[in-house]
C-alpha cells in the first residue's frame, strides 16, 4: 500500500513538512510567463474596463461550457444579484435555496428585499434535498436556487421537473463548480442562469475578484449586459436601474490564460481525490469519517475535498499541530447566522444542515499537492484514530 511504505521508510524523528491548504504561487510558477505576457498586453491597450479582453473571454468561456451567452461580471456574488436582479424579484418574492452554502447565496436574495426560504441538505452530497423543495413552494415562490457544492452538480432533473410544475425559473450557484457535469452536460446550462465564481481559490480563478453569468436566453444576455453597466445601453442613458458590475480586462486576459490549463488542473484535482479514497479505504478509515460521494451520470470537480467526523474539532486540532492544513466549508448554516435572524428559523429547523456543518472538514485538494503529502495527511488521521483506540 501507498502508505505503508512511505511508514517504513520515514525517519520517525523528522516533523512532518507544513505544506498550505491551496498553493497558488505553485500553479503561477507554471504559467509566470504567458500572465506576464498577457497583463502587458492589457497595459499597452490602455482598455482596463470590458472590451476586446473580456469579449474574448466570453466567447472562450461560452464555448467551453457550452453554453449560448456568457457574460463577465464583477464577482461571483453579484453574478448571483445580477441574475435575481434581471428576474426582477422584489420584497416579499421568496426563493427557495440551500443554508448550507457561501453567504452569497441567501446575501443576495436579501439584498433585493426578498427572503430566502431554506430547505434541508442530502446528507451524502451536501446539496439541496431535492424532496423537500416543492413543500416549501407558496404563493410568493419566485424562483429555486440550488447551489453545485463543492464542485457537485445538484440533482437537477427533480429540480427541474418541479420548476416546470410550477413554472418557477431555476437559477444554478456554480460558484464552486466550474467544468462539473450532470448526465454530461455542463453545469450552468439547466436553469434560466448559471453564475460562476473566479475568486482566486476557484477551480478557474483570477488574481482578484470576477464572475460569469450563463444563459441560453439572448433577450435575458441582453439584459444582464444593460444591468452590469448601471442600466445603460448607451453612455449616459440609463433604461433601468442597474449595478457597476463590469470585468476588468486584466482579470479577463488572466482568465484566458489559466482557461486552457482548466481541464488539466481538474483531472490532477479528481486524480487527487480518487488517491485519498483508495489510501483512507487501504487503511480501513472509511469506517471511521464519510468520504465524499459522486453519484452515477456526475463529474465532480472538487472545489473541495470534503470528508466527515464525527470528532472533527479533535482530528482538526490533532492535524494542526502535525502542520497539515484544513478548512470547515461551513462552521454555520446561514439559517443559524445573525444576518439571517429576521427569516425566523431556530436551530433544529434544518437537521442535516446543522449536523454536517459540525462535522465537515475539508482536506487540501489542489492540482499540484504531491502524493507524499496526501500520504502524510492521511497517515496524520490514522495516527488519529489510533490514539483513539
Amino acid at each position: 500500500m501507498e502508505m505503508q511504505t512511505l511508514r517504513e521508510t520515514e525517519d520517525r524523528s523528522k516533523p512532518r513538512s507544513v505544506f498550505p491548504f491551496l498553493d497558488l504561487k505553485a500553479q503561477f510558477d507554471e504559467i509566470r510567463e504567458d500572465v506576464g505576457e498577457a497583463i502587458n498586453r492589457v497595459l499597452e491597450s490602455q482598455v482596463f474596463i470590458l472590451g476586446p479582453e473580456v469579449d474574448a473571454l466570453e466567447r472562450e468561456l461560452r464555448d467551453h461550457l457550452q453554453c449560448g451567452f456568457a457574460i463577465g461580471c464583477a464577482s461571483g456574488s453579484d453574478a448571483i444579484l445580477l441574475a435575481l436582479m434581471a428576474l426582477e424579484l422584489g420584497p416579499g418574492d421568496e426563493v427557495i435555496t440551500t443554508p448550507f452554502t457561501f453567504v452569497a447565496t441567501a446575501g443576495s436574495i436579501v439584498r433585493l428585499r426578498a427572503r430566502p426560504v431554506f430547505v434541508d441538505i442530502d446528507p451524502n452530497t451536501y446539496n439541496i434535498d431535492v424532496a423537500a423543495i416543492e413543500a416549501a413552494i407558496t404563493s410568493r415562490t419566485r424562483a429555486i436556487m440550488p447551489v453545485h457544492l463543492f464542485g457537485l452538480a445538484a440533482d437537477m432533473q427533480p429540480i427541474l421537473d418541479v420548476a416546470r410544475r410550477y413554472k418557477l425559473p431555476v437559477i444554478e450557484d456554480a460558484a464552486q463548480a466550474i467544468a462539473a457535469t450532470y448526465r454530461n452536460v455542463p453545469v450552468g446550462n439547466f436553469g434560466r442562469f448559471g453564475c460562476f465564481s473566479f475568486f482566486p481559490s476557484k477551480n478557474l480563478g483570477g488574481a482578484g475578484d470576477g464572475g460569469l453569468i450563463t444563459t441560453n436566453q439572448p433577450d435575458l444576455s441582453d439584459r444582464l449586459r444593460v444591468l452590469r453597466v448601471h442600466g445603460s445601453r448607451t453612455k449616459y442613458n440609463y433604461e433601468t436601474v442597474g449595478i457597476n458590475s463590469r470585468l476588468d480586462a486584466l482579470q479577463a486576459a488572466i482568465l484566458r490564460v489559466k482557461l486552457p490549463h482548466m481541464e488539466k488542473w481538474t483531472k490532477l484535482r479528481q486524480t487527487n481525490a480518487e488517491r485519498y479514497s483508495r489510501l483512507f479505504q487501504s487503511w480501513g478509515l472509511d469506517e471511521h469519517i464519510s468520504l465524499p460521494t459522486v453519484p452515477e451520470n456526475q463529474t465532480h470537480v472538487f472545489n473541495q475535498f470534503v470528508i466527515r467526523s464525527g470528532e472533527r474539532d479533535a482530528l482538526r486540532q490533532y492535524l494542526s499541530n502535525c502542520g497539515i492544513p484544513t478548512e470547515i466549508y461551513y462552521p454555520s448554516p446561514l439559517h443559524l447566522q445573525s444576518a439571517f435572524a429576521h427569516l425566523g428559523y431556530s436551530r433544529g429547523d434544518l437537521p442535516e444542515a446543522e449536523l454536517a456543518s459540525q462535522q465537515v472538514l475539508a482536506l487540501p485538494i489542489f492540482p499540484e499537492l504531491t502524493e507524499q503529502q496526501q500520504v502524510s495527511v492521511v497517515e496524520a488521521i490514522a495516527e488519529f484514530y489510533g490514539q483513539k483506540k
